[in-house]
């Protein structure tokens, strides 16, 4: 059974820096791709940045120069480093992993919290 683990959440003033962590257990395969998702109290879950097996990245335009994705393929381990952060980046964070195997794959961690407030 594959299992998505976040932490490094936390509390952190506006301006400050935090680095998300996910590590995976029980998969044999690389994912085609990860990706960190948020969501804010009574709001939508919304795409944060993804990342594929090739290394190529795509963020929200509300993180972009700020936040940085990266991974590690042979251990499906991704991070999200956050930089310059501000209140609207408070939310629930959670890790992502899909594609396809034969069939279709969507694998959810539980979330880590991260609130920006001075």
């Amino acid at each position: 059974q594959v299992q998505l683990e976040e932490s490094g959440g936390g509390l952190v003033h506006p301006g400050g820096s935090l680095k998300l962590s996910c590590v995976t257990s029980g998969s044999n395969f690389s994912f085609n791709t990860m990706a960190w998702y948020r969501q804010a109290p009574g709001k939508e879950r919304e795409l944060v940045a993804t990342i594929n097996s090739r290394g190529a990245r795509n963020y929200a335009d509300s993180v972009k120069g700020r936040f940085t994705i990266s991974r590690l393929i042979p251990r499906n381990t991704v991070y999200l480093q956050m930089n310059s952060l501000k209140p609207e980046d408070t939310g629930v964070y959670y890790c992502n992993a899909n594609g396809k195997r034969g069939n279709d794959y969507d694998y959810w961690g539980r979330g880590t919290q991260v609130t920006v407030s001075s």
